[in-house]
């Protein structure tokens, strides 16, 4: 049997949120919409930003990011290769991002003239589910390559985050995915999600992703 001290656990998230407060008021301070994102490893979380970079650009808004990992800098180095400004933050042992992290993150980072950021979390679908960071929205990427009950798996993930990207569909046929259960699955969980398929290889699906963060 587990013991939980829960005034304990309280207090961890308490503190926690108390900060992600006061990251949000910053991101506003300097007019910057910050965004979460949230998954398992290999999902495509790095690939959106590398997409959705351009598609920003294009409509005129400047992009920055922070890497969220354990250890490394491999998803940091891919987003540096985009030009946009970014922060890579590495948790050590830790299995998430928390709001202090991302504070330390901010400053290192010049926000002026940045439009949006993207927080790029720890590739997990538990532990980040806990632990506000100061987004305005909590995206949540998915792959077909998980396997259709992974929302299934995963229920709080799907409740407290309100888009989901369904990525690689293009696999769906090939590892045996019902694309369509996913998406019944997420309508359970949370009935209001916005749900986007993508393809990140090819960047289809990126456009419509843009729409519905700045939405």
């Amino acid at each position: 049997m587990h013991h939980v001290d829960v005034h304990m656990e309280a207090e961890i998230y308490g503190a926690n949120n108390r900060l992600a407060e006061h990251n949000a008021e910053h991101f506003k301070a300097h007019n910057v919409r910050a965004f979460d994102l949230l998954g398992a490893i290999g999902s495509g979380k790095t690939s959106l930003i590398e997409q959705i970079v351009p598609e920003l650009k294009k409509r005129n808004l400047n992009t920055a990011a922070i890497a969220g990992d354990v250890y490394g800098d491999d998803d940091f180095q891919r987003i540096v290769k985009t030009g946009i400004p970014a922060f890579n933050a590495n948790t050590g042992k830790e299995c998430h991002l928390d709001a202090h992290l991302v504070h330390h993150a901010l400053d290192h980072m010049n926000l002026d003239g940045i439009d949006i950021i993207f927080i790029e979390n720890v590739g997990n679908m538990v532990c980040p589910t806990d632990f506000k960071l100061g987004a305005e929205k909590r995206i949540v990427v998915i792959s077909t390559t998980e396997g259709d009950d992974v929302v299934n798996k995963h229920p709080m993930m799907f409740r407290d985050c309100q888009i989901t990207v369904i990525n690689k569909v293009d696999l769906a046929e090939a590892v045996g995915c019902n694309v369509e259960r996913m998406i019944t699955d997420i309508k359970r969980y949370n009935p209001e999600m916005i749900i986007i398929k993508t393809n990140l290889r090819k960047g289809d699906g990126v456009a419509e992703v843009a729409d519905a963060i700045l939405a």
